[in-house]
């Protein structure tokens, strides 16, 4: 009998939270890129979009520190890892990654990092402060994710493994990975101190904007507020 027949054709790499997370983040990002100017259909989905991209910064900084075996941060960060990965990299070695290759996971830090930029900007912007910087990092964080999309498809022609069809069904194909085992899954705690950070996030939104998770024309309201503001001033200087 051949061994390799009773070994399961798949391996279970990223766990659900995982993959809701990614694909939840994409939606969000797009929504507030196609939102963005006020004569958009979805403008008034802008803000909410916003919050929810930072609610969701919260769960995967939790679920990096406590979540499933791949998605923990020490799965892909450690020095030791990177400066393999880079040393295979100068030798023109690739070995198929079974979560995210040290690049990778730093290419996601980053994009978090300008996610949570692009959200604390946009809480200034609504603050009354300048939306130029805002601006700046929505567009750096755009260019990061275009970078993103491209490694991902040249990795997946390289390796010839659909690192997008992994990140939907969760598993990598054994023929790549020879010898994996299915991830460990999170410990029970984890799930609820992730959900724990996402309603500390979602009320820190409300406190700030009542309106944070309900979508508006924000726009619309600061134009109301400003034209009311220039009347009361005209109304002064009359008297």
């Amino acid at each position: 009998m051949n061994p390799s027949a009773s070994e399961p054709r798949s391996v279970r790499v990223w766990d659900l939270p995982t993959r809701l997370f990614h694909w939840l983040l994409v939606a969000a990002i797009a929504v507030a890129f196609l939102s963005s100017e006020d004569d958009s259909a979805l403008s008034a989905w802008h803000q909410t979009a916003g919050w929810i991209a930072a609610a969701l910064i919260a769960f995967r900084l939790v679920w990096g520190l406590v979540g499933g075996e791949h998605a923990r941060f020490t799965d892909f960060l450690r020095p030791t890892r990177i400066a393999e990965h880079l040393k295979g990299l100068a030798g023109g070695r690739r070995e198929p990654e079974l979560g995210h290759n040290p690049l990778g996971g730093i290419a996601i830090l980053a994009i978090l990092g300008l996610v949570a930029g692009t959200v604390a900007t946009g809480v200034l912007t609504l603050q009354g402060g300048e939306d130029e910087l805002h601006e700046v990092i929505a567009y750096g964080l755009l260019a990061l994710v275009g970078v993103h999309v491209v490694a991902v498809i040249a990795m997946s022609l390289i390796g010839r493994e659909n690192l997008v069809r992994a990140m939907v069904t969760g598993a990598k194909p054994t023929a790549r990975h020879p010898g994996a085992r299915d991830a460990r899954p999170a410990p029970l705690v984890a799930l609820p101190l992730a959900a724990l950070a996402v309603a500390a996030v979602a009320y820190g939104a409300t406190r700030i904007d009542p309106k944070a998770f309900t979508p508006h024309a924000a726009a619309a309201e600061a134009g109301e507020q400003g034209e009311q503001a220039e009347a009361a001033e005209a109304g002064e200087h009359e008297d």
